[in-house]
């Protein structure tokens, strides 16, 4: 082979489709000096007695799955049938291998399948796929009975998408109503709406007291700094003295409400506390409709008067409680139980026309003791769950084992020591049965979670300091480094 030396513009790159075989072993002799000064400008040279070697990388799982054809026998029948033309679309290659269309046959080999839905699901290039992709990228390729059946219950027993896929089900749990009341005030809801403006007498919430029979309700003006003990003076003088003493109160887990003194009183009173399950404000529905009808009200009367709203909810309650005022007597009694009658009769049918509506729409859901369960967690935004912010944050955590059945539709759960300031008691539709319980589970050791299953951060470092210019205002801002966070995810406040 000869050399010839051309300039630098009638040089052209060489083509590697081009190149021809016989070159790669060639050797350079009485080398021009042009040529030789520009290899070592070039940092060029030439390497003597080499040799060359080409590497092809061939699929192992291809020949794994025809090593094993000949040991299945379903696929055996299939090339009986193929031998007697009652096998359409099938067909047999040179190697022996069945081919179904232009998918090759797997065999019955626990190994061989489960690596192929691993490939197909777990890895970095398919990221937990839902199980219609999943299906429809394998079936591009592979063949074998029940294969649609397989990559459902993979997906089920994938312990990463039962954390964080969202459920495209009915909501869980028929509809239970509670039980009409006997008699006027002797069950009752109550609840606390918050955030309100303050009044000229410090007082910044309401105290809601509803009567489950009736639906007469108490608007009590509160301060959110009061204890157990002035509610229960508030409620002797407020309840106790128009109505008598109750028999049973339904109300959320507040931190009011589950005190010690609360507990307490209505002990020696002899009247049972019934609190909501945790993270299912339905318990309480009527309470929350009360609610949301006198915040209603409230908003209405800050757009006309545009004034305090401190007489509203006391005004509210004096024209209850005189309503409610009357003389006793036998007609006036008689009339009472006739009402009373009407007022049972509508709302056992209002509960069946209810029921009969919302169970159309939601589906039957029950454990088993001992069954492992997850448990759903709604993201909040600014808040960090299990070193994951915002929306990032799995959707449940677990799974926890089933202690106990609470009533019809509640579980108490085993919950981690972590978890101890949780109320371990949830509502069916709060759950997620566990098919298979992992032997690794996420660390909840270390994480400060709060009794509502989330993480506070906290300001540790002040970065760099600023000053923004709105209009004819200047406000200051602060790169603030957070608690578990990362450089990357410092914010500007």
């Amino acid at each position: 082979m000869e050399i010839h030396y051309h300039p630098s513009k009638a040089n052209v790159v060489a083509d590697a489709l081009s190149r021809k075989s016989y070159a790669n072993m060639a050797l350079g002799f009485m080398m021009p000096h042009e040529l030789y000064e520009e290899f070592e400008r070039l940092s060029l040279g030439f390497l003597h007695h080499t040799t060359a070697a080409a590497f092809e990388a061939e699929p192992t799982l291809e020949q794994e799955i025809r090593e094993h054809h000949k040991d299945d026998e379903k696929l055996h029948e299939i090339r009986e049938l193929l031998k007697l033309v009652k096998a359409p679309h099938f067909r047999e290659d040179e190697q022996g291998t069945l081919w179904y269309k232009n998918r090759i046959c797997v065999p019955n080999v626990n190994s061989i399948r489960k690596l192929i839905l691993s490939e197909a699901h777990d890895t970095t290039y398919s990221i937990h796929p839902s199980s219609t992709k999943m299906y429809y990228d394998l079936k591009e390729m592979f063949w074998w009975y029940g294969m649609k059946r397989a990559v459902a219950e993979y997906m089920a027993i994938c312990d990463t998408c039962q954390h964080v896929k969202a459920e495209h089900q009915r909501p869980a749990c028929l509809l239970l109503p509670l039980k009409v009341p006997e008699w006027k005030w002797e069950k009752i809801t109550m609840d606390f709406i918050v955030g309100l403006p303050r009044t000229q007498k410090s007082y910044n919430s309401i105290w809601v007291v509803v009567d489950r029979l009736t639906k007469v309700a108490h608007f009590i003006p509160v301060n959110t700094t009061y204890f157990g003990v002035k509610l229960a003076e508030l409620y002797i003088s407020r309840i106790v003295c128009l109505h008598g003493v109750l028999k049973r109160i339904i109300s959320d887990r507040g931190s009011q409400f589950t005190s010690h003194f609360w507990e307490q009183l209505h002990d020696s009173l002899d009247t049972k506390l019934r609190f909501s399950t945790a993270y299912h404000p339905q318990t309480d529905g009527q309470t929350e409709r009360t609610n949301q009808i006198l915040e209603d009200i409230l908003r209405a009367c800050a757009i006309y008067y545009q004034t305090s709203l401190k007489k509203v909810a006391v005004r509210s309650t004096v024209r209850q409680e005189v309503q409610n005022a009357v003389v006793f007597g036998p007609d006036i009694i008689q009339d009472a139980e006739q009402q009373l009658r009407i007022v049972h009769k509508n709302l056992r049918v209002a509960q069946s026309r209810q029921r009969s509506y919302a169970n159309v729409r939601k589906r039957d859901l029950s454990f088993k003791m001992d069954d492992h369960v997850y448990l759903k967690v709604s993201p909040m935004r600014g808040i960090r769950r299990f070193n994951m912010k915002g929306k990032l944050a799995p959707r449940y955590i677990g799974p926890f084992k089933i202690l106990k059945k609470k009533g019809e539709v509640a579980y108490l759960l085993k919950l981690p020591p972590s978890l101890l300031g949780v109320h371990d008691v949830f509502h069916v539709s709060q759950l997620k049965k566990c098919l298979r319980v992992p032997q690794e589970q996420a660390p909840l050791e270390g994480l400060d979670v709060q009794e509502d299953l989330t993480y506070i951060e906290h300001p540790v470092k002040i970065l760099d300091t600023s000053e923004r210019s709105i209009r004819n205002k200047m406000i200051k801002m602060c790169h603030v480094q957070w608690s578990h966070c990362i450089e990357a995810e410092t914010t500007w406040e």
